[in-house]
């Protein structure tokens, strides 16, 4: 018998048997399930399992929460339920798919395109922060100089960083047809060539074309092409990567194996090349335009502050569905539009607020070993922007600290919305976000972050005075 076999059968009984499991994979603390019947997990016994820290639903996926010991428990629960161990993540994201409804679908295929660039989108605003911190902040000679210009080194690590927070964030397009091509199952090389097309230097910079006099032209004599890039440019790139994709998939189905590795690709890829600078970089950029226009205006305008608020106080249950991957099409619009972000420092407060009540909650939980097992890391990564561990294992069982999170959010958003905080760049959320904030707003930004820590630890202390606290407790069977 195995060390984790009881618990193991435990678990394979209480979320329906074998035959309830439609796919199983694992991540780095958590067993993903993707079940036929939801409704025949019993999410209570669930966790009541001495090994099991929590438990969620997201994206179609039944997710138990673990801990650093979930492969070695992963295999023990495949050979006693007979899954095997062939699953993928990506399998279990299919089957997850037959779960949910048209929009957490939509929402769902957006993840699935931005999930893989953000390790590059967070050393991207990592780089951006750090060059922020020693070319701009005046720290040296009486406050009068910054490190660069002080320093021959640092004027070098400057420049040089320069090259890689460019290449994330200015050729952007590449990662995003890439993404996409993976996703549809296409050739990803194709994809990645298409978002070079998109962002060659021989294209007129798209930061460049508001003061050109005169815009370089591909001549066809009876139509000309204007020769413009979009760099940075988010809708352009995802258009073109599906259009990509879906000519690649129907010319699969009516060209014959034998000749499809010739004609597929040049069939695909030319026209799609010239769709994208013909009809759908324009358009793209247009409406990409729009969002942020409207997004910027609505936030810089007398009402900047209600935004703020609804924005502030929501973000997290955006999170919960899934529908916060919206906000990194919307952040990297409005950086390439305005030279800078006033959504995202709104972000990192919302993650900081949810970390701040979990401080409380490992106060007030302070004798129950078990939990401070979940909340102690959840609360930590919450500091350094992943909130999924926080919400789903401790606040969201509670709901008080959730809505103290939420309401301090609220708060803070209001802050630094109010104050015109803008950042340089997404990339790490919670407390590290202070290096991508732009330098003559950091001392606003930390106000906010301050509020962001306070105002939820209070609250979550009064709250669980309450009687909505003293709910949570007993629905839970815990006492203080």
């Amino acid at each position: 018998m195995g060390k984790y076999t009881d618990s193991a059968k435990e678990l394979l009984e209480h979320v329906g048997g074998r035959d309830n499991i439609s796919v199983v994979t694992h991540c780095a603390t958590r067993m993903r399930f993707v079940l036929k019947d939801q409704s025949k997990a019993d999410v209570k016994a669930v966790e009541n399992i001495g090994l099991v820290k929590g438990t969620f639903t997201q994206a179609g996926q039944f997710q138990v929460i673990i801990g650093n010991e979930v492969a070695t428990f992963y295999n023990e629960f495949s050979k006693i339920a007979g899954v095997g161990d062939t699953a993928s993540k990506d399998d279990a994201k299919v089957a997850a798919k037959q779960n949910m409804n048209v929009l957490q679908r939509m929402v769902s295929h957006l993840a699935d395109i931005f999930t893989p660039l953000i390790p590059a989108l967070v050393v991207g605003g990592l780089i951006l922060g750090f060059r922020n911190v020693i070319g701009e902040i005046k720290m040296l000679d009486g406050g009068t100089k910054t490190l660069v210009e002080v320093s021959q080194f640092w004027a070098g690590a400057h420049a040089f960083l320069w090259l890689i927070g460019e290449a994330i964030f200015h050729f952007l397009p590449v990662g995003i047809t890439w993404a996409i091509s993976r996703k549809m199952g296409t050739t990803q090389i194709l994809g990645i060539v298409l978002g070079i097309t998109l962002v060659s230097p021989q294209l007129l910079n798209a930061y460049g074309v508001a003061g050109a006099e005169n815009i370089p032209v591909w001549d066809f004599g009876f139509a000309q092409v204007q020769m413009i890039g979009y760099q940075a440019q988010v809708i352009p790139a995802i258009l073109a990567g599906f259009v990509l994709s879906y000519l690649e998939l129907g010319l699969r189905k009516v060209i014959p194996n034998v000749i499809s590795m010739i004609f597929v690709p040049f069939f695909a890829l030319v026209p799609a090349v010239l769709i994208a600078h013909v009809v759908l970089g324009p358009i793209g950029w247009a409406i990409g335009s729009w969002i942020s226009d409207v997004v910027y205006s609505g936030l810089t305008s007398s009402f900047g502050w209600l935004f703020a608020a609804l924005f502030g106080f929501a973000y997290a249950p955006l999170v919960i569905t899934g529908l916060h991957h919206m906000t990194n099409a919307i952040d990297l619009q409005l950086m390439s539009e305005f030279g800078g972000t006033n959504l995202w420092p709104m972000i990192a407060l919302s993650n900081i607020a949810q970390g701040s009540a979990v401080v409380a909650m490992i106060f007030l939980n302070r004798k129950d070993e078990k939990e401070q097992q979940v909340s102690v890391p959840a609360a930590i990564s919450c500091y350094l922007g992943v909130t999924e561990p926080a919400m789903f294992g401790i606040n969201l069982k509670y709901a008080f600290p959730f809505l103290a999170a939420m309401v301090g959010s609220m708060i803070a958003a209001i802050i630094s919305v109010g104050s015109g905080v803008m950042a340089n760049s997404i990339g790490v959320g919670g407390i590290p976000g202070i290096l991508s904030i732009q330098v003559q707003d950091m001392l606003l930004f930390a106000l906010a972050m301050l509020v962001a820590i306070v105002v939820p630890i209070v609250l979550t202390f009064i709250l669980a005075k309450t009687k909505m606290g003293e709910n949570a407790y007993k629905r839970l069977g815990k006492t203080r």
